[in-house]
């Protein structure tokens, strides 16, 4: 019986980081690697296809790191005081 992929729809996934990385905060995930029980995606900064980076895709799931989608600063801030209001 073949397994469960972790991780099945990480390819072609867009991603806003919270805090700028490498001077971008969109990325796209261009492609991933399988090495052992760990998932990695290979990132790739919208605007500048020459910053690319590999991160364990768990890191994805972190919201204090990352939000799914592309997002503007405002959307952005706007969750913040969401997530502030809950707490």
């Amino acid at each position: 019986m073949l397994r469960k992929q972790k991780f099945p729809y990480l390819v072609g996934s867009k991603w806003t980081a919270k805090e700028e990385t490498w001077g971008w905060r969109h990325f796209q995930v261009i492609n991933r690697k399988n090495e052992g029980k760990w998932v990695f995606a290979e990132m790739v900064a919208s605007c500048d296809p020459n910053v690319r980076f590999w991160l364990n895709a768990k890191q994805l799931k972190d919201l204090s790191l990352w939000h799914a989608g592309w997002q503007s600063l405002e959307e952005m801030k706007e969750m913040e005081e969401e997530e502030e209001e809950v707490f």
